[in-house]
């Protein structure tokens, strides 16, 4: 989905869920949508994820996009270091909203 796409699904619909993710090691932040029917789109530029340096970076582009909130989300990697299968995809327990 890129930047067009997600202002166009913001003035239409108002349930969807923003998420910026971040994983742990990283410096780079990356947009996510799940829409009404739970599919997850992320923001792309030119067919390729979308990938910024800052949480500056991000809020600047989603207030262009004509959005006001989303969710702050860590990926850690603590269930691979002690021999667990990743659950990168469970539902999201841990986020940390964020309102611009």
């Amino acid at each position: 989905m890129d930047l067009q796409e997600l202002k166009h699904y913001v003035r239409h619909h108002d349930n969807g869920e923003i998420r910026v993710i971040s994983h742990a090691g990283s410096r780079c932040y990356q947009v996510e949508l799940e829409d009404v029917e739970g599919e997850r789109h992320l923001l792309t530029r030119r067919g390729k994820p979308m990938l910024f340096r800052a949480l500056d970076d991000v809020y600047l582009e989603l207030k262009r996009a004509g959005i006001h909130r989303a969710y702050l989300v860590q990926y850690v990697a603590h269930d691979e270091m002690i021999g667990r299968e990743a659950h990168y995809d469970e539902p999201l327990g841990s986020r940390m909203p964020l309102v611009f």
